[in-house]
């Protein structure tokens, strides 16, 4: 899995989702806009994390295993069971001259 940008600056931080509460966009191919990169933290239980490149990258998500999603790329997850997990957006800045 691709690593966040050592330079990438957070923005902006969901709510905690549940496997009751979690938006059904997130279960489905969606991406982040332009310049806009994610990380997945699992508070607790399991995800799976799905890149939707060719051919698909899966990917298991827990407590010490974060997901990191990276611009305009197509995603999706699934929750295994009972889980809890929040998604953290982050921006780099652009260089200055």
């Amino acid at each position: 899995m691709t690593q966040l940008p050592s330079n990438a600056v957070p923005y902006l931080q969901t709510a905690i989702f549940t496997q009751d509460t979690i938006p059904s966009g997130l279960l489905r191919e969606h991406t982040t806009k332009a310049g806009t990169w994610g990380k997945i933290n699992v508070i607790s239980g399991k995800l799976h994390y799905q890149i939707l490149t060719t051919p698909p990258q899966t990917y298991l998500l827990t407590p010490t295993v974060a997901g990191i999603i990276e611009p305009q790329v197509p995603h999706q997850v699934e929750p295994l069971g009972e889980t809890s997990f929040y998604v953290e957006f982050y921006q780099i800045p652009e260089a200055v001259s």
